[in-house]
């Protein structure tokens, strides 16, 4: 699992709290609205060597932008009195640092580009590794798609604050920084005049700028909101189209873009506002201060070349620091985008593993105990499973029985540890599923589950899947113990193309592969969460007999609705309320006239009344 950029995951969870929501985070956040941006430091010295060499040609580039101004001064003072070769010379000056500004700048811009990109990418790749080690807790709160916007929209801001913005905001701090002090040196009086006015231009630009960061995460969010709306309805487009909601999901989508629209209309209104500010205030003091510098020169207080110099100067100063008002609105985005980010890179995993985990048995028995184990979901008023205990030996098949919401999916979820107990204990090999690291815990398990999800791709990487390394021959032989090969090689085999999502297969289709995936795991204990569930009577039976032989000197759990599929069960627990309140085989259960053998005379009596 990757570690949080900063390294030391308290800490980092620490600084992105605190600005949340701790010692006054959100309304800190809002006073210090760049702050979140510097979360970003440690990806900014993965790429040390490129950043000092951006910002060594911003540097020169922005001195080659100064320099120009000296032999406008001294074609200024030379004047129309000057002869042509020394004309000649003063354009040829400006020419030649015009071509090493140019030569400096594109290497700027080559350097700023890449570590820009190269950011954006080491931090998407940095959120999805996060994200795929949370647990499903999270993803109940956070909607795929508010996710994959995440990933994609925002880091996008940040890839263009940090590749583009940031380098313009720089170069022109520089040259403004520059410009004053080259002012200072022609009319310090006039430059002096300059800082009385700053004041009056900073102060609406910062108290704009914080708006403009608190509209940009208000669009986002309800961009967010329109890619997950999109998301939801694409993924279940056959339901959509099924029910005839297309018209209703297509007015739900185009009201989160309508919603999306106002945030960001707002967003450009106040960032319209805030430029109309900064060029009127900064053009406005400039012209005033040239007035003044030309006046001087006719009192003869200033030379011409002083004089063309300075107004030169001046509109590369307020040039330089309109460009840094106005990039401070796409920093605020950034900021934003940076803040939503750091959020999911500040959740910890909540089943992880401990400092010191302890090792499963090399030679995998497949013993599972359940000790006493209740659970209650996040949020849910009531249990799902309320102190359960039992003992699955090795080689056993289990098979779990019992009404809709009696816990028997939960156990798989504990035993695949998407979960921990609330109390108890679940043991594998005597092992506690706390004191293991959850990845070795679970390659000792395979999964099945009711609705198991296809890759976009070819047959083979879905079932290698299970394996990353199982050879072809191992995979052919999952998939004809599956019997999935029958309907494969008429498409091509172990590199039959299955489809977006495995669109192109029936459900039946999709199960085996999935089937066959569990089976080249070889893990030593199997979990079928309904896994025939979608097979019809004659391939339901073939792969009943697969998974039987499949079965063999490993552990299986099996969750079966149609209890036609579990009566060969070496034991069979009947669940209810998160308890078990029979257990046995098929026929002592028909005997005792429980609630297994009320099951069955429903499902039994009512497959004959149909036949």
């Amino acid at each position: 699992m990757a570690e949080t950029p900063s390294g030391g995951g308290a800490e980092f969870d620490r600084q992105v709290n605190q600005m949340r929501w701790g010692e006054g985070g959100a309304e800190r956040a809002k006073a210090k609205s760049l702050r979140p941006l510097l979360l970003l430091l440690p990806y900014v010295m993965r790429q040390k060597s490129v950043a000092a060499a951006a910002i060594v040609f911003l540097v020169l580039s922005a001195a080659a932008n100064l320099a120009i101004t000296l032999p406008v001064r001294w074609l200024g003072d030379a004047g129309l009195s000057a002869d042509m070769t020394t004309i000649n010379q003063g354009f040829l000056a400006v020419i030649a640092l015009s071509l090493i500004l140019g030569l400096f700048s594109a290497v700027r811009f080559y350097f700023f580009s890449r570590f820009g990109e190269r950011l954006a990418a080491d931090l998407r790749a940095d959120v999805y590794t996060r994200l795929l080690s949370l647990s499903p807790a999270y993803f109940a709160k956070l909607r795929t798609g508010e996710a994959v916007s995440r990933l994609t929209a925002d880091i996008t801001l940040i890839e263009t604050f940090f590749g583009s913005s940031f380098s313009m905001a720089v170069r022109s701090t520089l040259t403004g920084l520059g410009a004053l002090i080259l002012m200072a040196v022609v009319s310090w009086q006039l430059t002096a005049l300059l800082f009385v006015l700053a004041p009056v231009t900073i102060f609406p630009i910062m108290a704009v700028g914080r708006r403009v960061r608190r509209l940009s995460v208000s669009a986002q969010d309800r961009l967010a909101d329109a890619a997950a709306e999109a998301t939801e309805t694409l993924d279940a487009i056959d339901l959509v189209q099924a029910y005839g909601m297309e018209t209703a999901r297509d007015r739900r989508f185009r009201d989160a873009v309508e919603a999306a629209f106002r945030a960001a209309l707002a967003r450009i209104n106040a960032r319209a506002f805030l430029t109309g500010v900064i060029i009127s205030l900064f053009f406005a003091g400039v012209a005033g201060v040239v007035w003044l510098g030309a006046r001087s020169v006719i009192s003869g207080d200033m030379t011409t070349g002083a004089f063309l110099q300075f107004a030169f100067l001046a509109l590369l100063g307020v040039g330089g620091f309109a460009t840094v008002a106005e990039v401070y609105g796409d920093a605020m985005r950034a900021s934003g985008a940076a803040m939503r980010a750091m959020e999911i890179l500040g959740q910890r995993p909540d089943i992880a593993a401990p400092a010191t985990p302890t090792a499963l048995p090399q030679r995998a028995a497949g013993r599972v105990v359940f000790d006493h184990v209740s659970f209650t979901y996040p949020g849910a008023d009531t249990p799902s499973l309320d102190r359960l205990s039992f003992d699955a030996r090795p080689g056993e098949l289990v098979a779990l029985v019992g009404p809709s919401g009696a816990g028997k999916s939960t156990v798989l979820r504990l035993l695949l540890r998407f979960f921990d107990p609330t109390t108890g204990r679940v043991l594998l090999d005597d092992v506690d599923a706390r004191d293991c690291d959850p990845a070795d815990w679970r390659a000792r398990f395979a999964y099945v589950p009711q609705e198991a999800p296809i890759f976009t791709g070819a047959a083979v990487d879905n079932v290698r899947f299970g394996r990353a390394d199982a050879t072809d021959e191992e995979v052919r032989e999952a998939l004809a113990r599956a019997e999935a090969l029958a309907f494969l090689e008429p498409r091509g085999g172990l590199t039959a193309e299955v489809g977006s999502k495995g669109k192109s297969l029936s459900g039946g289709e999709r199960q085996r592969i999935a089937i066959a995936r569990a089976l080249v795991r070889g893990a030593p204990v199997m979990l079928l969460d309904e896994a025939t569930s979608a097979l019809d009577a004659n391939n339901e039976r073939l792969v009943q007999q697969a998974l039987e032989r499949a079965a063999e000197g490993r552990t299986t759990f099996v969750i079966a609705h149609r209890l036609a599929t579990v009566r060969r069960a070496d034991r069979i627990l009947v669940m209810e309320g998160g308890r078990i309140v029979e257990e046995g085989d098929h026929q002592s259960l028909v005997r005792a006239g429980g609630l297994y053998a009320r099951l069955a005379e429903l499902q039994f009596t009512g497959a004959a009344a149909a036949e």
